[in-house]
């Protein structure tokens, strides 16, 4: 069974205003002086009013349910001594004019010396998911068939309405935020691994990026582990909502690995085609209909249950089949966390908003 991995970032935001706050350090201390979290599960993000978490490798969803709930426990519980609270919401439903101070990090000071602006707005959050690869090749057929899918996930998983204290119009703005960088958006084509090597290099080559950290591409080849990782989630609202995207992804891996055991070749999409449904997806979530992997434009409802079609001899191999497609019917069925957003704004304004992500946010 592909093994998995899921890291989730989360904003440290005052209860009361919901306005983030800089105490990323004083929190991850506190959660680390616990016994609820190990040696890097809780780590420094490119903001000090932001942390992520990191997952152990897990073998099924039950594992990466229980990981994520002690990890939000834990980072929550700090973050309680310390005045604040977790915020599991893409962007910020406010925040100051004045910009969050960047972690004291090598890296990070060399971004805010590149682009200052990008990184005083980069008050984002997403959960990347790791699934395990047999090698960078077979990563390399995985990205080239799991692209078509990237803008269903990300209309799926759209939670970032809200900036500034106003609606964006957008379900992700975090998307939007995201590919302002120079890589970023989905991933092109590849011929093999070393394709994808070469292309890199060439980007470090020239300065374009400063490390490969900093190919913001929806998914890729993970420089540190055996895997594939799909980045194109806002962070959810709930943990269960993380645990359903986990196990859709899995079955993309799954299936596309078994497609390319058989030799067939994958599908080709035209790159604009493909940047402007990653647009689409995420100007209106589930909201409005979606572009589907063939580049037709289909009800919202219908390409999730194509998605379901797609990956269900992997599901049922893992045994996640019941829950994914139940989780996957309750979000037709109730909206994303934008949705939800969306009505805690119209019924409470900002103090709803922040009521809602705080309270869905800390188990």
């Amino acid at each position: 069974m592909t093994t998995i991995g899921v890291e989730e970032e989360y904003l440290l935001v005052d209860p009361a205003t919901g306005l983030p706050v800089p105490l990323a350090e004083k929190v991850r201390m506190a959660a680390g002086l616990g016994q609820l979290t190990g040696d890097q599960e809780v780590q420094p993000e490119l903001l000090q009013a932001q942390v992520e978490v990191a997952s152990p490798v897990c073998d099924s969803l039950q594992e990466v349910g229980g990981h994520l709930l002690r990890l939000r426990h834990a980072v929550g519980a700090a973050a309680e001594t310390h005045g604040c609270a977790i915020a599991a919401c893409g962007t910020p439903p406010r925040h100051d004019e004045e910009p969050v101070p960047v972690t004291d990090q090598a890296r990070y000071r060399t971004m805010l010396a590149q682009a200052p602006q990008l990184v005083a707005e980069q008050l984002v959050n997403g959960m990347h998911i790791h699934c395990a690869v047999p090698s960078r090749d077979a990563g390399v057929q995985v990205l080239n068939r799991l692209r078509l899918w990237l803008p269903t996930l990300t209309a799926m998983s759209a939670n970032s309405p809200l900036w500034n204290g106003h609606d964006t119009g957008f379900a992700s703005w975090r998307t939007v935020i995201f590919n302002r960088w120079p890589v970023g958006g989905v991933p092109p084509h590849f011929q093999d691994a070393a394709d994808y090597d070469r292309r890199v290099q060439r980007l470090l080559d020239c300065g374009l990026i400063a490390d490969t950290g900093q190919l913001y591409w929806q998914a890729r080849l993970s420089e540190r582990f055996p895997t594939i990782e799909v980045r194109c989630c806002d962070v959810q609202l709930h943990v269960d909502e993380a645990v359903m995207f986990t196990g859709i992804v899995r079955a993309l891996v799954d299936t596309a690995l078994a497609e390319a055991a058989t030799g067939s070749s994958a599908p080709e999409c035209a790159p604009e085609l493909l940047h402007g449904a990653m647009w689409h997806a995420a100007r209106h979530g589930l909201s409005d209909a979606l572009i589907d992997p063939e580049g037709r434009r289909s009800r919202a409802g219908d390409v999730l249950c194509r998605l379901l079609q797609y990956v269900s001899p992997a599901l049922d191999a893992s045994g996640d089949t019941r829950d994914v497609a139940g989780l996957v019917h309750r979000l037709l069925r109730e909206g994303t966390g934008a949705d939800r957003q969306r009505a805690a704004l119209a019924q409470g304004g900002l103090r709803g908003v922040a009521e809602l992500i705080i309270g869905e946010s800390t188990p």
